[in-house]
């Protein structure tokens, strides 16, 4: 993996960490890794952590979310004690960014944006959701019946010394749709988050595909911090997701990954794999005037 320099932070530019971590069903176990890896990231001089889906639990979704507003406070905690924006992948939760309880004995699948203060910038609900026949254990996938889709788009300020960042939130499945991310771009996205927990047979077919296509729709910086290895559930099966947390520039290049599925052979022993990446904002529009693809779009 990449080191970062004193350099990134010192030019407001904005040094980014994406969170591979192998989430099983002990949320406080969960929470101390999430502890952890925020601050070994923030003292990497990461500014932007972002961790994957399903960060504080894989799976019991609904005793999870009864858990929401202590989960985020709890979230909101670290990210204050660090001093940075902490992108919590995401939670699942009982009710509507209005407040209103989702109706069907369902959920919404919940990205939160926490600022270096501890308070909650944005609330991305998961527009997307995962429909697919895959040859795993499992077997097929329906997240709508557990989860009901969100509705917004958002994009969000990170504001960084006199510079400031928007930040495009997508969630997992929403990489396969380039419209949502050529959308958050044209909303003035400078980067798109994407934690995930794909599949690993998914994952090793598009995962890093995916992370480069979206990239190069948006002309953005892509952030995919990934669930990766087995995650065993209490009525005994188990669930394997493809890892791989990477994290592409906006010319497609992936600037830095962790490039397995198993958390096995980290340097630091820890229960989490970083992956670094620094955003030069002047060079990215640089790249965006040198081939100007949104002045030429004509179906969008």
């Amino acid at each position: 993996m990449n080191d970062i320099t004193n350099d990134a932070m010192n030019n407001n530019k904005l040094t980014v960490a994406a969170v591979q971590m192998n989430t099983q069903q002990d949320i406080e176990n969960n929470l101390a890794t999430i502890k952890s890896a925020i601050s070994e990231a923030s003292a990497q001089g990461a500014k932007l952590i972002v961790l994957p889906e399903n960060c504080c639990s894989m799976g019991r979704q609904f005793p999870t979310a009864e858990r929401f507003d202590e989960l985020s406070e709890t979230l909101a905690g670290y990210a204050r004690e660090q001093g940075v924006y902490l992108l919590a992948g995401t939670l699942p939760c009982l009710y509507r960014p209005d407040g209103t309880t989702v109706p069907n004995g369902r959920l919404r699948q919940v990205s939160l944006l926490f600022a270096p203060d501890g308070k909650m910038v944005a609330r991305y609900d998961k527009i997307h959701l995962f429909t697919a026949t895959v040859a795993d254990k499992q077997g097929s996938y329906d997240e709508a019946a557990t989860f009901e889709p969100g509705t917004q788009t958002v994009v969000a300020p990170i504001e960084l010394n006199s510079s400031t960042y928007q930040l495009g939130m997508m969630v997992c499945f929403d990489l396969r749709f380039p419209a949502l991310a050529q959308r958050l771009r044209q909303a003035g996205a400078d980067i798109l988050s994407a934690p995930s927990a794909f599949t690993y047979m998914t994952g090793q077919a598009h995962w890093s595909l995916l992370l480069q296509a979206r990239a190069l729709d948006s002309q953005c910086m892509v952030i995919g911090a990934a669930q990766g290895g087995e995650h065993h559930y209490k009525n005994g099966k188990t669930r394997e997701t493809w890892g791989h947390t990477a994290i592409t520039d906006f010319n497609g290049t992936v600037v830095d990954s962790y490039d397995n599925s198993a958390l096995q052979g980290v340097a630091t022993d820890n229960d989490y794999a970083l992956v670094f990446a620094t955003l030069d904002k002047e060079a990215q529009q640089q790249g965006r005037q040198k081939m100007p693809i949104f002045d030429c779009h004509r179906l969008a």
